[in-house]
């Protein structure tokens, strides 16, 4: 009977708690990784505090297995973006929206 408590513990788990915020990357190091001139590094930098923004802004309009699916992706090489998982969710909405707007009703 204790064998079985760790699958009840684990099956009541919040499945998508990952998801429930939006995720913590080092931008200034990721913009360092680039390379470049200072000045475009401050530029990264603005360009992913400001998709940061947008993501807390719009956040909830995203589904659960859309962010999964593209922190999964966006960081398969141990680098993270504000901008490319603000693109991948955008992108998995709009689709999302499209496939709904054609499916028959």
């Amino acid at each position: 009977m204790l064998i079985h408590l760790p699958i009840i513990i684990l099956t009541s788990l919040h499945p998508i708690a990952v998801a429930d915020a939006v995720p913590q990357f080092d931008v200034v190091r990721e913009c360092r990784v680039e390379g470049g001139t200072k000045e475009t590094e401050q530029r990264c930098a603005q360009d992913e505090m400001q998709a940061r923004d947008q993501l807390h802004a719009e956040w909830i309009q995203f589904s659960p297995s859309a962010k999964l699916q593209c922190i999964r992706e966006t960081s398969i090489d141990d680098s993270a973006s504000y901008v490319e998982f603000l693109t991948c969710l955008q992108m998995e909405r709009d689709v999302r929206i499209e496939r709904e707007a054609k499916a028959p009703q």
